[in-house]
């Protein structure tokens, strides 16, 4: 008997200190900025069980069984980065696609509060149910696909000229079966006159009711921008690579390098509805190009990497870097959130991402504002300098925390 006492003594005081903490995680005392719900302000987020439980100016924190103070941080949703290459693999001469010059995404996504990552291309319907089986299905990070129009994917070489292979009826097939995986269709690397491969892209976005991403030009002359937007893309598709100029003549640019104006044709394309990505990469984005449309506001629709091995370590580095450019250059703080949380989830339609509403997946980054004196620089070696840049602080996964970097999730020992 009284073991029974003790039993039930202990069950209904851990029943009562279950129900007491009904919080598995809170965040307190940070600067939540959450776009879609129009939200700039300090604010406290709880979580239970991997969602969004509550949102409010000051919730207890005896309610909670974790603590993060984020006093001083910038809490956002988890960043989402909608050009990636992390379709890594063994395979030489393969390039982007189960090939050793993609990335595996978790070393490098939830450092820098990505929570959500999409592969550009690595994969084409061919290859698709390796990606998935290697790195969508063994990826703490969720990691999505813009699936290549070419069969074989972003092998390089001749394999990405081949437009035999550019199947719109098997792409749309396959991203189909994989909804759940598959967000659209990616041209990339082709080099020549012909709109083939735009179209073939174009037609599976049709069948499948996707967008596409177009790493677009290769020609000398070039192939017009203005045609390409208008004639070629539907609104809601994605121009990567905005802000780049590349040498040889093979591409038009956006802002008109002797005026430093942005063309009027983009400006009208942006109004259609086309999207208007960074795409950082190793060699897409350049200063001369950036500084005018930010100075005119014709800021990024989202903000997104690029990321492989040819990138990270130059002057791209990741998600945070690219932000805090876009900061430096003259873009408000929840500008850049948006360009990197709600908006790249409307585009890619996920919607159910991208914002800390109640009831929302808890994919959440907190960042500090380091103070300091840094400098930013682009591919020509044209750098700017500023006094603060973002650091990742915390990540936390569908409501786990998966990054920390100073132990702001755990109680002093002091």
């Amino acid at each position: 008997m009284k073991f029974k006492y003790l039993f039930l003594t202990l069950f209904s005081f851990l029943t009562v200190s279950v129900w007491a903490q009904p919080y598995t995680l809170l965040i307190k005392g940070g600067h939540l900025i959450d776009p879609k719900n129009n939200i700039d302000a300090v604010m406290d987020v709880a979580i239970t069980d991997g969602k969004v439980t509550q949102v409010a100016k000051s919730i207890d924190a005896k309610q909670a069984r974790q603590v993060v103070d984020a006093k001083g941080m910038y809490v956002t949703p988890g960043l989402i980065d909608i050009h990636g290459h992390v379709f890594y693999g063994t395979e030489p001469d393969h390039y982007l696609s189960n090939g050793l010059v993609a990335v595996s995404p978790d070393g490098f996504t939830f450092r820098v509060g990505v929570t959500t990552i999409v592969d550009a291309g690595g994969a084409g319907w061919k290859s698709f149910e390796t990606f998935k089986k290697n790195i969508i299905f063994t990826s703490k990070t969720r990691v999505l696909s813009f699936l290549n129009i070419v069969g074989e994917g972003m092998r390089g070489g001749v394999f990405e000229q081949d437009t035999t292979d550019m199947d719109p009826k098997m792409a749309a097939k396959v991203a189909l079966e994989n909804k759940n995986d598959v967000v659209g269709f990616k041209v990339a690397h082709f080099q020549g006159p012909s709109w083939a491969p735009v179209d073939h892209a174009v037609a599976a976005g049709k069948l499948a009711n996707m967008p596409v991403i177009i790493d677009f030009g290769g020609n000398n002359p070039p192939l017009s921008l203005e045609e390409l937007f208008m004639k070629h893309l539907r609104p809601g598709d994605i121009f990567t690579h905005a802000y780049t100029l590349l040498e040889g003549n093979v591409r038009e640019t956006i802002v008109d390098e002797a005026t430093k104006t942005v063309k009027p044709f983009a400006w009208e394309a942006r109004k259609k509805g086309i999207v208007f990505d960074v795409g950082y990469g190793g060699a897409s984005f350049n200063y001369s190009q950036a500084i005018p449309a930010v100075k005119a506001k014709f800021y990024p629709t989202t903000i997104s990497t690029d990321l492989h091995t040819g990138s990270m370590n130059g002057s791209m580095k990741d998600m945070l870097s690219i932000m805090s450019k876009f900061v430096v250059m003259g873009e408000d703080i929840p500008s850049v959130i948006r360009a990197s949380t709600w908006t790249p989830a409307q585009v890619i339609k996920r919607e159910n991402l991208g914002h800390l509403s109640v009831g929302a997946i808890a994919d959440v980054a907190i960042f500090s504002m380091r103070q300091g004196t840094f400098g930013f620089y682009d591919k020509t070696g044209y750098k700017m300098m500023g006094k603060q840049k973002f650091e990742c602080e915390m990540t936390i996964k569908g409501g786990k925390v998966v990054y920390d970097l100073n132990g702001i999730g755990i109680a002093s020992s002091k």
